[in-house]
């Protein structure tokens, strides 16, 4: 057997190149690492039903660590492996912090058997960042008036969008005010052009989830290879026994990382497979 036994990839930055395409050449990679006997997971921060076009496209069977670990799924099926949960008096705080400073918050919750995969308060909104990601996800919504005093069952994460310096501020302010209650973290994503402050409840992340799987496996910290190239990538960067960042990565990553890989425009992957099954 390999020495790494679980290759953990992100997808936005690592297995999609900058046009958000799948690279012939990274597929074939990471079905080598497959039928060499290397359990992959994919760990991103989309939303579930964002993540089943590439589960398809990559032709093989594999568990999905999404929303930046809140949600794991295996999409035969669509059957839920872990579902994060907030304590419901944080879970009150946050959103009504979020919304005092003027933001609408947005939550996820497990209803991809309904059609939709988020909560919002309203579908028009004067937020331009905001305003960009409903119309971009026209459908996959569900209006819900009353989120800030009544929110739905089982939210299990959730954001606020707006410029990067609003939301590394309201990220400060929510770890000052809930630190010990939430795992908070701004980034990115490259489908949108602002930033958001993703939230979830504290001990979750992309890291957590695939530990989660590892340890059902038998696979140790030490046997994981994770590959990333954004913020929320940095703890299965770290905790992983190799942790790459991608040459197009944040420079946070690529300082957390033990060895960084050409981008993703490069095919990045392939180098990573040929020094895991080296």
């Amino acid at each position: 057997m390999p020495r790494y036994r679980l290759l953990a990839l992100d997808i936005d930055g690592t297995i999609v190149n900058s046009r958000h395409e799948l690279q012939r050449r990274t597929q074939e990679a990471i079905l080598r690492a497959k039928s060499a006997g290397v359990e992959i997971v994919l760990a991103t921060g989309r939303r579930y039903r964002r993540v089943l076009p590439l589960v398809e496209s990559l032709e093989i069977a594999v568990p999905v660590v999404t929303t930046s670990g809140a949600l794991i799924k295996d999409p035969a099926g669509h059957r839920t492996l872990f579902r994060a949960g907030f304590e419901p008096s944080a879970l009150g705080q946050m959103l009504s912090l979020v919304n005092s400073r003027g933001y609408d918050p947005v939550v996820y919750c497990d209803t991809y058997h309904h059609g939709f995969d988020f909560y919002c308060l309203r579908t028009q909104v004067e937020q331009p960042e905001l305003s960009e990601f409903l119309a971009r996800n026209a459908g996959d919504e569900r209006h819900w008036p009353d989120l800030i005093t009544r929110p739905p069952a089982d939210v299990f994460a959730g954001f606020a969008m707006g410029t990067r310096q609003q939301m590394l501020a309201l990220e400060a302010e929510l770890e000052r005010e809930l630190g010990e209650h939430l795992y908070v973290h701004v980034l990115r994503s490259p489908r949108y052009t602002g930033f958001m402050c993703e939230i979830a409840p504290a001990g979750v992340s992309k890291w957590a989830g695939v530990l989660r799987l590892a340890n059902q496996w038998g696979i140790s910290a030490e046997e994981i290879c994770a590959v990333g190239d954004d913020v929320n990538d940095i703890p299965m960067i770290e905790g992983a026994g190799l942790g790459v960042a991608m040459a197009n990565a944040v420079d946070e990553v690529k300082a957390a990382a033990d060895r960084i890989c050409p981008s993703n425009d490069d095919d990045g992957l392939v180098d990573v497979v040929e020094w895991i099954l080296d």
